[in-house]
């Protein structure tokens, strides 16, 4: 206990002043992008960026409480943290309000909550719980089981709520798994699906057959004509097949068509200029838009609260999932590659910082944080740039919201109170 107290503030403030910097700016950036002409008073709550500024005040309250537990507290209480969550999701059946679609929110007295932000930090804790168990071993096929469960039970209760975009980001553990040491298979898998899935889509369920089968014939001649991998590439082509069909029938029967929209443009599937050009007034009209202010920034950008198509709210919901096309056309290329390089910063430092931990749990879940951010950060500048699809999830610490900025702010000082009692384990 006194060697705890003794390193209360040997906390790693690369991380910390990182983050300060990101909910700043992030907070100068909201400001830009929802103005209207008005004075700018941080306490003026019936605005956005007043808004955001008391949840940043909020998170740091978060902060000091985050950095006051004891470190045992995380552990010990990781899988009660995650069932808490898991039933603040499963609330949303029940008492949630849908918006734009989803059923992802509370709302009460004008304040709304998004308990799927949190099932992150909670998924996270119950993976690190899990796997840093004396008993766990990721070779055991009983044990995968148990681990998947915990990561795809949230991801369906989220999928269940039209919210495909935030379940995505749970993928990311698997990463986590994978330096864990589970069976290489799982990545192999993985790579058979999405290439096989993109295949269909972009082909067809013939071509994707044609093109196993011939792949496979080679495998065979290639292994010297065993029995043992005759019936291994069949296997291979009857599961190949099997996705290639279910892909077919989810893209052609279950997706929404503002999806298979999204998908068609992000494969380049659409040839017809005239549709594309009809898509970019409708369905595209948010990338269109945020290619366009981000193009429009150049080298410098034009300025602070000067970009042109930010200030007129060409852009919907800058503020929110889209808030790096106002950095890209107010601060410019310079701006928009100092912004990648601070995420790019805080992501390595949190795995180099992982990598030190003599803790398991903490090493743990200090991967699972590195992925989670990984991947938002790549999703959702990929998908202002036209580069992945558009799923909607917020930049963490930039984008406008409560629930994604406490959220984050709690999933990152948790890892920065475990890192600082480093010197105290065993």
């Amino acid at each position: 206990m006194l060697s705890e107290r003794k390193n209360f503030f040997k906390i790693d403030w690369i991380l910390v002043l990182v983050y300060f910097f990101l909910i700043c700016f992030g907070l100068a950036n909201i400001i830009s992008s929802s103005i209207s002409g008005e004075n700018i008073s941080l306490l003026d709550f019936n605005t956005l960026y007043g808004k955001q500024f008391v949840f940043i005040l909020i998170s740091f309250a978060i902060i000091i409480i985050s950095l006051t537990i004891e470190v045992k507290f995380y552990e010990r209480f990781s899988s009660v943290f995650y069932l808490v969550c898991i039933l603040f999701v499963l609330g949303l059946f029940l008492f949630g309000n849908r918006i734009n679609g989803a059923l992802s929110w509370y709302s009460f007295s004008g304040i709304t909550l998004q308990p799927s932000e949190f099932m992150k930090v909670g998924v996270a804790l119950a993976v690190a719980k899990y796997i840093s168990d004396f008993q766990t071993n990721l070779k055991k096929s009983q044990d995968q089981i148990k681990i998947f469960l915990i990561i795809f039970l949230p991801i369906l209760l989220i999928v269940l709520q039209n919210d495909t975009g935030t379940s995505i980001v749970f993928l990311s553990l698997f990463f986590v798994l994978y330096r864990e040491g589970i069976s290489q298979i799982y990545l192999f898998i993985a790579f058979v699906i999405l290439t096989v899935s993109i295949l269909t889509i972009k082909t067809s369920i013939s071509s994707v057959l044609f093109l196993s089968i011939i792949l496979l014939i080679l495998n065979y001649f290639y292994q010297t004509r065993k029995s043992r991998s005759l019936i291994k590439s069949a296997l291979i082509l009857i599961f190949s097949l099997s996705i290639s069909i279910i892909t077919n029938y989810t893209y052609n029967n279950i997706l929404k068509t503002h999806q298979k929209n999204y998908i068609s443009v992000w494969l380049n599937l659409e040839k017809d200029p005239i549709k594309i050009k009809q898509m970019k007034r409708t369905i595209l009209y948010n990338l269109n838009e945020s290619e366009k202010a981000i193009s429009s920034g150049g080298l410098s950008g034009k300025g602070y609260m000067e970009g042109t198509r930010t200030i007129g709210n060409f852009v919907p919901e800058q503020h929110s999932d889209y808030i790096f096309s106002s950095v890209g056309e107010e601060w410019g290329f310079l701006g928009s590659s100092f912004t990648i390089i601070l995420y790019i910063i805080l992501i390595i430092r949190i795995i180099s910082l992982s990598e030190m931990q003599k803790n398991h749990f903490s090493r743990i879940y200090g991967y699972s944080v590195a992925s989670i951010i990984f991947m938002h950060f790549m999703i959702n500048i990929g998908m202002v740039l036209g580069v992945t699809p558009t799923i909607g999830i917020p930049l963490p610490f930039l984008s406008y919201g409560g629930s994604s900025l406490l959220a984050f702010t709690l999933l990152l000082f948790i890892f920065i109170r475990l890192d600082a009692n480093r010197i105290n384990e065993w």
